[in-house]
């Protein structure tokens, strides 16, 4: 016999029927599971405030929340959507329902850990149970911890005893999806599905179309089918962003159209095969970093406001005009730069910035600005399709050196060696900023050292055309190990 009566599945990060534990579990413990999602007015407010009416990812959650809405149909469930307050709303639901519990999947950031254990109070207050489970990653909290029984900072031996407990068992145990088909019975059928469209809840439509970003469960699979067939070369082509290297997969596991274990599966089964095992260990390594940061946010949240290693919030950041100034030029992809440049307005007009281009645009604001990283963390946060707390706040502060096994602080990417290095044609340069597509190769990615000829050839006018560099990389360089000596002694 079910555990209980009637359940509530609370969608959150996890937009798919297939593979979803809490799902799962919901629909195997219980006679009736009916099917929640809530357009939390908590997080969207100040994405209003902020003025980011048009915002691709609601748009995409939407648009994402149609097809689980037809899938669930399909099974003889559906979804009922609500736009309100989360942490009043599904205890209302789950009265309403006459809910025995709700079942959801863990979330790890701070905010949202807050928000499930008001919930599982008033639950409990009202005779209801609370119920989570993993599903976001392959190993949590304190699954993966060292010898002497304490979570990892450094991430290579992080690496190796992530692969040795999935390895432990020869059954693929860690990476098998969760059947929820086979419990699709015991869905509850409800009426039809009424979204608040998004001009209801405050937003306009954004230019995700034009963009043509698959949504959806259907647009992971396309995505997916996509790279597969390339995984074998991730590692030869994945730092060079006007090539087709990368998965684009981010934005759906983001959301969780697409589930971990099912990508993490794809990578373990190349290895296996030894069908480009180079690159399908590479990608999985870059999986096994996602589960490494969350497990850092789980066991340290103060990295939210602060530093991983305390000394470094000593380091005393550029303020007032010129902080200022340089930001904003940053942000609007002005720096006089072009790699930098090309990138901010690749995260600006499309919400999406290659990998490598994450690096060299944060090391670029951090150590060549000297800018406060929180800075760029928020501005990344805001404009991210694929922003996750952990994944953000983990990247930014291995560029400032502050987090755990993050680059040295005294290691500087050089903007304009790193553009000739993975943009050698400038042909993601050009595709950003048409004013340097006359450049030759080997000039545009310094223009300031052209001669006079060739930038009227190329019908560029620096501080017209084109910015000035803002400052000179060599002189920054000096000023930030200056910057760093505050902590020089702790590292």
């Amino acid at each position: 016999m079910p555990t209980f009566d009637t359940a509530l599945v609370w969608f959150r990060r996890d937009l798919r029927d297939f593979d979803h534990a809490a799902l799962y579990h919901a629909l195997k413990q219980s006679q009736r599971v009916f099917c929640a999602f809530i357009f939390d007015k908590t997080i969207l407010q100040p994405l209003l405030k902020s003025g980011l009416k048009a915002d691709r990812r609601v748009e995409f959650i939407h648009a994402s929340l149609i097809e689980l809405d037809t899938a669930l149909r399909a099974m003889g469930g559906g979804l009922i959507v609500r736009h309100a307050e989360a942490a009043v709303e599904i205890p209302r639901l789950a009265a309403e329902l006459g809910a025995d519990a709700v079942f959801i999947n863990h979330d790890f950031e701070p905010q949202a850990i807050a928000r499930d254990a008001a919930i599982a109070a008033a639950l409990q207050a009202d005779g209801r149970q609370l119920l989570d489970f993993k599903d976001h990653v392959i190993f949590e909290k304190d699954e993966v911890l060292t010898l002497s029984e304490r979570p990892f900072s450094v991430f290579t031996p992080y690496k190796n005893a992530w692969l040795k407990k999935l390895h432990a068992r020869s059954d693929d145990f860690y990476l098998k999806p969760y059947p929820t088909d086979a419990y699709r019975k015991h869905l509850a059928p409800v009426a039809d599905c009424t979204l608040p469209s998004l001009e209801e809840m405050g937003f306009t439509p954004s230019n995700l179309r034009t963009l043509d970003i698959p949504t959806g469960m259907s647009g992971a699979q396309k995505l997916l089918q996509d790279f597969l067939p390339r995984m074998g070369k991730y590692d030869d082509t994945r730092n060079f962003p006007a090539i087709k290297g990368p998965s684009y997969l981010s934005i759906h596991l983001r959301f969780g159209t697409i589930s971990i274990r099912t990508l993490a599966r794809h990578a373990a089964e190349a290895i296996r095969s030894n069908a480009g095992s180079t690159g399908a260990a590479t990608w999985l390594s870059e999986l096994i970093w996602r589960d490494f940061y969350c497990m850092i946010l789980d066991h340290h949240p103060h990295v939210v406001e602060h530093a991983f290693k305390p000394e470094y919030d000593a380091i005393r950041w550029e303020s007032g005009d010129t902080a200022q100034q340089y930001f904003q030029a940053w942000c609007a992809g002005a720096t006089g730069y072009p790699l930098v440049d090309a990138a901010m307005k690749q995260l600006n007009q499309t919400g999406y910035m290659h990998n490598r281009l994450r690096m060299v645009a944060a090391c670029f604001l951090i150590k060549d600005l000297g800018i406060d990283w929180r800075w760029g963390e928020r501005y990344f946060a805001q404009h991210l399709n694929d922003f996750d707390l952990a994944s953000n706040n983990g990247g930014w502060q291995w560029a400032a050196s502050t987090g755990c096994d993050a680059q040295p602080y005294f290691r500087i990417f050089n903007p304009v060696t790193q553009s000739e290095k993975f943009d050698p044609e400038g042909a993601f340069i050009r595709r950003y900023l048409p004013q340097l597509a006359k450049l030759h190769n080997k000039h545009i990615h310094a223009p300031w050292l052209q001669g006079t000829m060739e930038l009227t050839l190329a019908d560029i006018t620096l501080g017209d055309t084109y910015p000035h560099p803002i400052v000179q990389h060599d002189v920054a360089r000096k000023h930030t190990l200056e910057r760093y000596a505050v902590v020089k002694k702790s590292v």
